[in-house]
């Protein structure tokens, strides 16, 4: 009688792979070489800085529409709170930079199951964002005609740095303001962190981080709300995106991985 041969279960799941750090740091600076690219292509030629003042003018015409064009009021609110502005110029040239790369390398480094996806969506919100850069070219309220009321806080008040100064004059596009990359980075820093602590009022307290960013850019004069906004939907834009297609990219490395397995065994 012949025997019936019982098929083995498909195999769990291979323990997730670490990608190796240059690839990584490989993925980091040919983005950076590519916001150098759109840095160039706009930089601070005339024609830039004409379109970025009309650009400007249409951000404030759509704010006044919806009521919201409140940006010199909020300032003026809180210019006297010189200590206050001092930290948010500070925060402002600083924590963008710093958090995010820090929340990428912990990602990377204590929850590699989730790394993959946190990049893809930082590296599609910021390269939409580079589009948005090129496109639509953008003066900051602290650039506007002084008629507009705003103060440049960095240069009234101060603090650690300025545009002025050698690096970061070099590494800067003062135009590239729409979409708000300081909001989007800083609420991606949220949702990712978000998706790996457990205390509900851990993942509370992470979202206090993109609050204060807005405020920090506003209150500098450094965007506009509707900056802000561009910068949340963009993100939201991105996790949609990236969240599905990386799990369906798994599900089926999975499936081949496992067909490969049953058919040698």
């Amino acid at each position: 009688m012949a025997q019936t041969r019982t098929l083995a279960p498909p195999a769990p799941p291979r323990p997730v792979q670490r990608s190796h750090w240059w690839r990584e740091v490989l993925i980091i600076i040919a983005f950076y070489g590519l916001y150098t690219l759109v840095r160039d292509l706009r930089g601070d030629k005339p024609v830039s800085v004409a379109q970025a003042f009309t650009n400007a003018r249409r951000i404030i015409h759509v704010e006044r529409w919806f009521g919201m064009f409140h940006e010199e009021g909020i300032q003026h609110h809180f210019l006297h709170i010189r200590w206050l502005i001092r930290l948010c110029d500070d925060y402002y040239g600083t924590a963008h930079f710093l958090l995010t790369i820090g929340v990428l390398v912990l990602i990377f480094l204590r929850f590699p199951s989730h790394y993959r996806r946190w990049r893809n969506v930082l590296a599609l919100v910021t390269g939409l964002a580079l589009v948005g850069f090129y496109f639509f070219p953008l003066m900051p309220p602290r650039l506007l005609p002084a008629h507009y009321g705003f103060i440049d806080t960095l240069k009234v008040i101060g603090g650690l740095w300025n545009f002025s100064s050698g690096p970061v004059n070099e590494m800067s596009n003062q135009y590239a303001a729409m979409p708000s990359l300081h909001t989007a980075w800083s609420a991606w820093c949220s949702f990712a962190l978000a998706s790996v602590i457990r205390p509900w009022w851990g993942r509370v307290l992470v979202f206090l981080y993109p609050f204060f960013t807005i405020f920090a850019i506003i209150v500098t004069a450094n965007h506009f709300f509707a900056d802000a906004i561009a910068g949340l939907v963009l993100l939201a834009f991105s996790i949609a995106v990236v969240h599905p297609a990386t799990a369906a990219l798994d599900r089926h490395a999975f499936r081949r991985a496992t067909t490969i397995e049953t058919d040698g065994s």
